[in-house]
């Protein structure tokens, strides 16, 4: 239930165990959370929490041989980019390490040239004390790229997809999972799994305590090519540079329900917080603004595992990290799925810690 990145690698990972796999999706797949998201595999320990990190650096090194399968797979390419991030950042709020933390930190990941000659374009005035700019070897992808690669190598292997049929409803027989209940049918299964993100929670009868976080972000034509070529992350705004002359600029976090819609007023103030980084990002024509929802929980961490029915599992509730976090889960739920166990302690995220 879900055809966002984490179902849809989750399919491919219970094909490639010779299950046979339907996903199930409200909407077209790959519309919502994944095809809003940033594509940032940030892995940092500055913005990680702890019980994450294990799973998050895993993730990441993942990555390569992950879209590598699923470009061969799709006949597609995918924008995955290596240049690495540049983090201007202080201790405050939103971070998970104080000021001593981050100063050890900024030691261990100094930059490798003067932010001058990394990023000719980039204006950091007032660089005072406390400030610090880090260098880390991180990616980032399209998401949409990325999606629409595994929504087609997940057809090439003959996984079926139902679009547009909300599941209501888990159906139990004896206290096992035996199908769902859609708005306009009813599918029988041995195992479902609920990945439905932000509205894994709507599907009865149990409470998964997720929540939709609103992200709004906008995407620009740099007004010339490789203008900025890192990933570059402040507390303000983040820009992440795809290879094809766009820049994403993100993004806020709200909570407003289900509410989807872009904000003028919220798109101008990320634009504004882009140019003051990037002048010269002032003529840079904006292409599109559009607003997510991210699956949050209570704890801001994902909820991974069986549940107290029998054959139903839990995917879901990834947040800022769906993206990063889709190899992983992939093979994590895959091995428990099919009764195996996993590599990872995966007991800060078992749908029981509610």
């Amino acid at each position: 239930m879900g055809a966002g990145i984490i179902g849809t690698s989750l399919a491919i990972e219970l094909n490639k165990s010779g299950l046979r796999v339907l996903v199930i999706d409200k909407g077209q797949p790959g519309r919502e959370s994944s095809w809003a998201a940033g594509g940032m595999l940030a892995d940092s320990l500055l913005e990680t929490r702890p019980q994450l990190r294990e799973l998050a650096t895993a993730s990441a090194k993942m990555y390569p041989e992950f879209v590598h399968e699923l470009e061969d797979e799709s006949r597609m390419k995918i924008d995955l980019r290596g240049n690495g991030t540049l983090v201007l950042t202080k201790s405050g709020p939103g971070l998970h390490l104080g000021p001593a933390e981050i100063e050890e930190l900024a030691a261990s990941y100094p930059l490798p040239q003067p932010l001058e000659q990394l990023e000719p374009a980039l204006c950091v005035p007032n660089r005072g004390p406390g400030t610090h700019a880090l260098f880390l070897q991180e990616r980032s992808v399209d998401p949409r790229e990325l999606i629409a690669a595994t929504i087609a190598a997940g057809r090439h292997r003959g996984i079926d997809f139902s679009s547009g049929n909300q599941v209501v409803a888990l159906e139990l027989a004896d206290g096992r999972a035996c199908g769902v209940r859609t708005t306009k049918t009813r599918f029988a299964a041995g195992i479902v799994v609920n990945c439905a993100g932000a509205w894994s929670g709507e599907i009865a009868p149990f409470v998964i305590p997720t929540r939709p976080v609103k992200g709004q972000m906008l995407c620009v034509e740099m007004p010339q090519r490789e203008l900025v070529r890192h990933v570059v992350r402040t507390p303000d705004v983040y820009l992440i540079p795809r290879s094809d002359g766009r820049m994403l600029i993100g993004a806020s976090q709200e909570e407003a329900g289900f509410d989807k819609q872009a904000v003028p007023e919220v798109i101008q103030k990320l634009r504004a917080a882009a140019v003051a980084l990037v002048p010269k990002l002032a003529a840079a024509r904006i292409l599109e603004a559009w607003a997510g929802l991210r699956p949050g929980t209570p704890d801001s961490l994902p909820i991974l595992g069986p549940t107290a029915a029998s054959g139903y599992f839990v995917a879901t509730g990834h947040f800022r990290d769906g993206i990063l976090l889709a190899p992983v889960t992939a093979r994590v739920m895959g091995k428990m799925i099919m009764g195996k166990v996993p590599e990872f302690d995966l007991t800060a995220f078992a749908v029981d810690r509610f």
